[in-house]
């Protein structure tokens, strides 16, 4: 395996994510605001890190994921100064190879199967409740950050959005959508890339609660330290039993096979486009959506 490299952003110094503990809750901040907190390879193991951190603590009950700045996050890193995709990591999710040194759909498989799929199936099973605290944008890999959390509280300004169908990609790695939605509102969601506001979320399920943005920590942080006084194993083994219950409804499965239609779609962008995103960047990200 080879050595993660330093966990800093290189356009500021400053470490990709942040660890705080309050009291009985570990309140786990992504830290690239100038970026919208876009999550580059050296977000992705800090996050890893935290996360590992917070549940060898006895003292912690519960986690909170928050984004530092306007955005929770606005997804996977495509374009940033920071951008690492390139560089091995330490591998702890999965026993796919080094993709650092592969081409193709070999270094595209093994890497994603690790940092995307394979951490946030690994996440979601963290034996503590996880909030996610979430404002301005969760778009595309921001969702499976928010996913992959127990509960969502978002402020009033959030906004959801999986726009990668614009890239020929049925959706990101983590495939929730049926299961955090009702499956034409799914459908709806990815087939025009559009925005949805947090009430809306609210309305369709995939949020706990809508909050004044000023009072989007304070609020957050009641909700978990009023989980956090639940007894330890009782929350632990119910928040299993929930996720088995959604395994039991195809989740776990289901993702297997979208994530195999990812990966077509990322080999056929490949071949026929500029790159294995369809020669979609930021800029035309946003073009087409109208941003």
């Amino acid at each position: 395996m080879s050595a993660a490299p330093e966990s800093s952003d290189a356009a500021d110094g400053e470490p990709p994510v942040l660890y705080e503990r309050r009291g009985a809750v570990a309140w786990v901040t992504m830290n690239r605001p100038r970026y919208r907190n876009a999550q580059n390879s050296a977000m992705t193991y800090a996050l890893d890190a935290a996360f590992y951190r917070a549940a060898a603590d006895d003292d912690v009950r519960v986690v909170v994921l928050a984004g530092a700045g306007q955005h929770f996050s606005a997804g996977h890193d495509i374009g940033t100064p920071g951008r690492d995709a390139h560089l091995p990591f330490e591998r702890r999710a999965g026993l796919w190879w080094d993709h650092s040194d592969k081409q193709g759909a070999e270094s595209r498989y093994a890497r994603e199967s690790e940092v995307y799929l394979g951490m946030c199936r690994r996440w979601r099973e963290l034996p503590k409740p996880v909030l996610a605290c979430v404002q301005g944008a969760c778009v595309a890999g921001g969702l499976m950050l928010a996913w992959v959390c127990d509960l969502i509280v978002a402020a009033e300004d959030a906004f959801f959005a999986d726009p990668v169908v614009r890239m020929g990609i049925p959706g990101v790695e983590y495939f929730a959508h049926p299961w955090v939605m009702p499956p034409r509102i799914a459908k709806e969601f990815l087939f025009t890339g559009d925005r949805i506001d947090a009430r809306r979320a609210y309305e369709v399920g995939m949020v706990n609660r809508v909050v004044p943005r000023t009072e989007l920590e304070t609020q957050t942080l009641e909700l978990a330290e009023r989980i956090a006084q639940m007894p330890r194993l009782g929350l632990a083994l119910t928040k299993r039993a929930v996720n088995q219950a959604e395994d039991l409804q195809g989740l776990h499965a289901g993702m297997d096979s979208v994530f195999g239609l990812h990966h077509l779609a990322h080999a056929h962008n490949a071949e026929v486009a500029a790159d294995s995103l369809g020669g979609m960047d930021v800029a035309a990200m946003k073009k087409q959506a109208g941003a």
